[in-house]
């Protein structure tokens, strides 16, 4: 089916507020990066910068770049330990400030990256997702998303989907700028940095048991029912 006019404005329009808002804050923060830069070289030490590769749009597979947070600590057989071990105080504040997201700007300016939408996760959860939840590869993946704003780390991965899906079949430059705008909102409130009592996301394993009575139920403040639930998840009388 070929893209309306409309749809092809728009891809351009956010691919132009992409280069012009990581441009920007590239200019803008460049004395707070090597503030970050240093401060992680004297206190992780090196390599500053950690690089990991992460699925793209369409599947493709790329490299992410992030400050490091964690101390490269193993156990006696090698194998690294907790990230709660390994995630020193200072990480942890640029996690929750997001500091540590800084050098995705350098992805978005790459084209592999969007300021906004789904987050780009790890190769190997590619086959564990369903169809469904494998549609939020539609899209460029981005440095914030609905998810972020809807929740972050304190969702489940299921509800994370659901929502990352929903980003694709409704998102417009409108929704873009409002996600960013509620983005500073949620730095500020440091809302859902963490997944309850663990120190970072656990690892997404594939579909819940049968019967956990997840489903998509609400409708998102301030937007119109005829764009569809958002997807914020309500219990299912068993």
């Amino acid at each position: 089916m070929k893209e309306s006019a409309r749809t092809i404005f728009e891809r351009l329009g956010k691919r132009a507020i992409d280069l012009a808002g990581a441009s920007a804050l590239a200019i803008c923060l460049l004395p707070v990066m090597v503030l970050v830069a240093l401060a992680v070289r004297l206190s992780l030490g090196r390599p500053v910068l950690f690089r990991q590769r992460r699925v793209g749009i369409g599947g493709r597979i790329f490299t992410i770049w992030k400050f490091r947070t964690m101390l490269d600590a193993a156990d006696s057989a090698g194998r690294p330990l907790p990230d709660a071990e390994r995630l020193t105080s200072f990480g942890r504040l640029l996690r929750n400030t997001s500091l540590d997201e800084l050098p995705q700007l350098l992805n978005v300016l790459r084209g592999e990256m969007s300021l906004v939408g789904p987050r780009p996760l790890l190769p190997q959860y590619l086959d564990r997702y369903t169809p469904e939840q494998a549609r939020r590869h539609e899209v460029l993946p981005g440095i914030t998303g609905w998810c972020q704003v809807r929740g972050r780390n304190a969702l489940s991965w299921e509800d994370k989907f659901c929502l990352d899906v929903w980003y694709v079949d409704h998102w417009s430059l409108g929704l873009d700028l409002y996600i960013l705008a509620q983005t500073l909102v949620a730095l500020v409130r440091r809302d859902g940095v963490s997944h309850g009592q663990e120190a970072t996301m656990p690892e997404f394993l594939g579909q819940p048991k049968k019967g956990s009575g997840l489903i998509c139920a609400a409708h998102p403040p301030g937007r119109s029912r005829q764009m569809g639930p958002d997807p914020l998840f309500e219990e299912k009388a068993a």
